[in-house]
């Protein structure tokens, strides 16, 4: 049997966002942007960074993440003080605030997930069940592979 990449990919995506809105809406929570909740994923509870680790992380460059850090700090989404032991380092933590959202929407997501899957046959559960693991394993393969060598052709309509 061959996996259908081209349907993986294709249910992913929604899937995610499907889950997403649905628990943002149970909770009330505020509209957060993709990218400002993987800068927040990439900062757990009492975990520091600095920007450039962050921006390594990411995958971002470090204007792209500049940016970013900017407006969620003035949302209160995270905090940016210098480092403690060279004020020339920067130093950024995520703020009470944003972790109560990530608890709440994991929660929720969680919960969301537990009653649509429980409605689901036991046929369907089972599979989805034994397919944990391997997705698991598709993650961490997509956040460990090798990161291209960057190209610095342009890849917009001009030549």
């Amino acid at each position: 049997m061959t996996l259908d990449a081209s349907r993986l990919a294709a249910v992913i995506s929604p899937l995610r966002r499907a889950l997403l809105a649905a628990a943002k809406e149970r909770e009330g929570l505020p509209n957060i942007p993709d990218a400002q909740i993987e800068v927040l994923r990439a900062l757990p509870p009492g975990v520091v960074r600095s920007p450039g680790e962050l921006a390594a992380e990411l995958g971002l460059q470090r204007s792209t993440l500049s940016n970013l850090l900017g407006g969620m700090e003035q949302t209160d989404l995270i905090t940016r003080q210098p480092g403690a032991g060279d004020r020339r380092q920067v130093e950024v933590r995520a703020s009470t605030l944003a972790l109560q959202h990530l608890t709440a929407f994991d929660q929720a997501a969680t919960e969301i997930l537990a009653d649509v899957t429980g409605a689901l046959g036991p046929d369907d559960q089972r599979l989805l069940s034994d397919a944990l693991p391997s997705l698991e394993r598709l993650r961490a393969a997509l956040q460990t592979r090798p990161k291209p060598l960057p190209d610095h052709r342009s890849k917009d309509l001009r030549t």
